[in-house]
């Protein structure tokens, strides 16, 4: 589909929390308006880039990715051939951060580890499936070899199917590494949310760290909070990816700390590169690669970084909440191709 037909398309959809249809709003910028620009490392951006830049399948894209393979300048080459787009829905910019947790864990279940990952079994794939209540009370997945290993924490293990990858540290010393496998098809539901909601916390407490310490003080109620996210992710076992690649995303390429991001696909085309200008307390103007998505994800203006692996990368994501604003880098034709006046 190319996105000038992606544009038509979103006119005809009701938006988050919106309750209207309406189409998104696109304004064609300058490099010059972006923040940082000339500052920025655009070889890394490059390199990231072309990491997924040949499963784009568009010709116009493919001859994007003919040229960039041959690039010495990085800089020069995006603004040659990329229009900076502006893509709004009307709700503001909201920046989050992602990682790739690692947890304890073992292929056979003991005492210590005796909370399973689960491959997804073919009737979830008639969806909506059971929710997470369902699952984890009913035993529909126990006994069946659908395990891939056990785990020390459940708490750990339910933020690993927010993050949807991470690593499996064994016993022995070796790593497990696991991705996403599919999901239950139930709707995702913010546990941080629930708790501000009623009143436990302000939006402003909330962060992954407050979550995993709440529910661990308060086992019997935390079960039943985590239980309000009927949405259930099962994994897979990832053997292609090498031990210092980051983690496998929607492409099916591995992420790079600091410089892929995931988004919506319904705004933003995977593969595309985005200029990043992130406010708070850690500011950020960065050309970055929309290789990834997340249920949480919604929303023209809505990012979550990936900041790397374990907890120190984990502790960063939890931090990041943050305004600011994301710009899409199309090439020149389709960018033009979406103006208003121009044939859809």
């Amino acid at each position: 589909m190319t996105l000038a037909r992606l544009a038509a398309l979103l006119a005809a959809l009701t938006l988050p929390g919106t309750g209207q249809a309406e189409p998104p709003s696109l304004t064609v910028l300058d490099y010059s308006s972006l923040r940082g620009w000339d500052a920025d490392d655009h070889a890394a951006a490059l390199r990231v880039f072309l990491n997924t830049c040949p499963d784009l399948s568009a010709p116009d894209w493919q001859a994007l990715c003919t040229v960039a393979e041959q690039q010495t300048n990085a800089r020069t080459f995006f603004e040659l051939f990329f229009t900076p787009v502006l893509v709004e829905d009307g709700n503001p910019a909201l920046f989050t951060g992602y990682f790739e947790p690692e947890l304890n864990g073992s292929l056979t279940p003991t005492p210590r580890y005796r909370h399973p990952l689960y491959r997804m079994p073919p009737e979830a794939r008639q969806q909506p499936w059971l929710s997470r209540r369902d699952i984890e009370t009913s035993g529909v997945l126990q006994g069946r070899g659908l395990e891939i290993a056990w785990v020390d924490d459940p708490v750990e293990l339910f933020f690993l199917q927010i993050q949807g990858s991470g690593r499996i540290r064994l016993p022995d010393g070796k790593v497990l590494r696991v991705g996403y496998g599919g999901k239950n098809g139930q709707e995702y539901s913010s546990i941080g949310q629930e708790l501000v909601r009623r009143g436990t916390y302000s939006a402003h407490q909330v962060s992954a760290q407050v979550i995993k310490n709440w529910v661990r003080r308060n086992p019997e109620e935390g079960a039943e909070l985590l239980r309000h996210n009927a949405s259930y992710v099962f994994f897979r076992v990832v053997d292609t990816v090498a031990p210092e690649d980051g983690p496998v995303g929607a492409m099916n390429r591995s992420v790079t700390a600091g410089r892929s991001v995931a988004v919506d696909p319904s705004y933003t085309p995977l593969g595309a590169p985005v200029w990043v200008e992130k406010d708070g307390t850690l500011p950020m103007n960065r050309l970055m690669v929309a290789q990834d998505t997340g249920s949480a994800i919604k929303g023209a203006q809505r990012a979550d970084i990936f900041v790397g692996t374990g907890d120190k990368a984990g502790r960063l994501a939890g931090r990041l909440k943050d305004p600011g604003r994301m710009v899409v880098l199309l090439p020149i034709q389709r960018a033009y191709a979406m103006l208003p006046g121009d044939s859809l």
